[in-house]
């Protein structure tokens, strides 16, 4: 407990380093897992009807890897994967990373321009891809972008728009002209691709990287995290162990596997510990989760807030039996208190963990313990984790006493390598090992993380600084109140001016009059909202990230067709 508070009654905590880090590759840690447990239950789609032990995991992501090899991926090569979840994603993870292939995230919403951007700012000489998702025709925009296709060698592709681009291997039955199906992949494993398999990873070291994941675009601009085997394989661990998950437990995972939450934390912190995973179907869906929860009897769930709460107000809700479950992992976005005591009383999940951190540090840097008391596991992220080190600093880069706020600070083991292909950028994000977060915080006396917003969200009224994330948390305290985002606009009088969008809890029949009423006669005046909405729902990044520049950009067009 003591080594995680603050030092010298500063905001400067250093996780605990008792036990020591582990220095393996991930085909070495899934190598570990599948050895000492091989018939054990592995992995888990339900929606796909798939179900595999360790072993019948392994020579899968064995046969993929050696299919690869035989294709030409070759140890650093970038391969990108644009699929929702799907048991042809799990074994792209493993099998890249068993062959020393960097595996580049693709988010399954990107569309034509987003993807072009992805592919080339990486060079990605591979594209493992679905067909299609929800309202996305992935062959149809890959037609677009490469027309090449319709008469290309399938091995060797040569597209104008994405000049790195050797191959695409296409899941499913329909393989269109100039692709390679998934399936004629995993045929190609020979003897010799597969007895090349062992040589391959036997060169791996810890330090290479082998996974680019995009940043989630909360503020547009989104960049390319490069994470090593150490980092992730390490965050992996520390989390799962946080939540004192075993071989005896059953990982739901909905959040998906294109980020952080997904894969690191979740395929990845499954392996290092012999759990099975449960992956409920492509995309998130309350009745699909808790259907799955409740049939394979699932002890820990995954979540950001906004699917907690989908969940717990389903119809259904008692229908199903999620006795079974004790833990999870709540990340994402702020959790409001009532949200968190019906997970714990209704879900049942008392052991429930709150996660915080960022893409940039593999990722997770803060976390609740699953003894934390309820007031600690609501109104802060936990405490830093192991072999981390956080501070909270002033506009001089001086850290602040505790209980100040200021930026945090993150150094350690789990800061990436850097954004790919920019230098200039990873110098901005990292000054000597530390990692820069963007996002403001407080830390107590006993070391508890409180994230009390984004630097760049503060807003300055009038010379008044104000802190949407402090708003936002007040607006929740309305009993009609489930969703709630503040931000500032322009304003040629007071430099900006607050905004907020709210969303209604059920059917409550809430208006803009009530929220500002409710402001005006508990908080001071200069932080009541000038600008009010009413929303069915607010924008989203995929992971449940509210986006901020998205709502900032409607308000300012709809102000400005304002007469006046």
């Amino acid at each position: 407990m003591s080594d995680r508070r603050p030092i010298n009654n500063l905001s400067h905590v250093k996780g605990k380093t008792d036990v020591p880090l582990l220095e393996e590759t991930i085909p070495e840690v899934l190598r570990r897992t599948v050895a000492a447990r091989p018939e054990r239950e592995a992995a888990v789609f339900v929606e796909q009807g798939i179900r595999w032990t360790w072993a019948q995991l392994a020579a899968e992501v064995d046969r993929l890897a050696a299919g690869l090899l035989h294709l030409g991926v070759a140890k650093g090569d970038r391969v990108g994967i644009w699929s929702p979840n799907r048991a042809e994603w799990l074994l792209t993870q493993f099998a890249t990373a068993r062959i020393g292939a960097v595996l580049v995230t693709v988010n399954p919403a990107y569309r034509i321009f987003e993807l072009e951007y992805a592919l080339n700012t990486v060079g990605c000489s591979t594209l493992v891809t679905a067909a299609r998702f929800k309202s996305s025709d992935y062959l149809a925009t890959l037609a677009e972008l490469c027309p090449e296709l319709a008469t290309a060698d399938p091995r060797n592709l040569g597209a104008a728009r994405v000049p790195a681009l050797r191959r695409i291997l296409v899941m499913g039955a329909e393989v269109p002209a100039g692709m390679v199906g998934f399936d004629a992949v995993l045929a190609l494993a020979d003897e010799g691709a597969r007895a090349d398999l062992d040589a391959v990873t036997a060169t791996l070291d810890v330090n290479d990287p082998v996974n680019i994941q995009f940043t989630s675009g909360t503020t547009g601009s989104p960049k390319g995290a490069c994470l090593t085997h150490r980092n992730i394989v390490n965050n992996a661990n520390a989390v799962t162990a946080t939540m004192r998950l075993t071989e005896a437990d059953r990982l739901c995972i909905p959040v998906p596997f294109y980020h952080c939450f997904g894969m690191v934390m979740g395929s990845l912190g499954a392996v290092t510990k012999g759990a099975a995973m449960v992956i409920p179907g492509e995309a998130f869906d309350p009745e699909t989760t808790l259907a799955a929860v409740a049939q394979e009897r699932c002890t820990a769930l995954y979540g950001v807030p906004t699917m907690f709460v989908t969940e717990l107000a389903h119809p259904a809700f008692d229908s199903f039996d999620l006795r079974s479950l004790r833990t999870g992992i709540m990340a994402g976005a702020s959790c409001p208190i009532e949200v968190m005591k019906q997970v714990q009383a209704r879900m049942h999940m008392t052991e429930v963990t709150i996660a915080y951190g960022m893409t940039e540090t593999a990722p997770v840097s803060f976390q609740s313990d699953v003894d934390d008391p309820l007031d600690k596991s609501v109104s802060t992220v936990g405490r830093v984790h192991p072999h981390v080190e956080c501070k909270v600093v002033g506009p001089m880069g001086e850290t602040l006493p505790v209980g100040a706020q200021g930026e945090l600070w993150t150094r350690g083991y789990s800061v990436m390598q850097g954004y790919w292909g920019d230098a200039a950028r990873t110098d901005e994000a990292i000054r000597d090992g530390w990692m820069r977060t963007g996002d403001l915080a407080v830390i107590d006396a006993e070391g508890y993380c409180d994230i009390t917003g984004r630097v760049k969200d503060m807003i300055l009224r009038g010379g008044e600084n104000i802190y949407p994330r402090e708003i936002e948390d007040f607006l929740f305290t309305h009993p009609h109140v489930a969703q709630a985002q503040v931000f500032g606009l322009p304003d040629p009088t007071y430099g900006e001016i607050v905004c907020a969008w709210v969303v209604p809890r059920g059917d409550a029949d809430l208006s803009e009059e009530e929220i500002r009423a409710f402001c005006k006669a508990r908080i001071a005046h200069f932080k009541v909202p000038a600008h009010i909405r009413i929303r069915d729902s607010l924008p989203m990044t995929v992971t449940g990230k509210p986006q901020k520049f998205l709502m900032r950009e409607e308000m300012a067009a709809e102000l400005a067709r304002q007469p006046g």
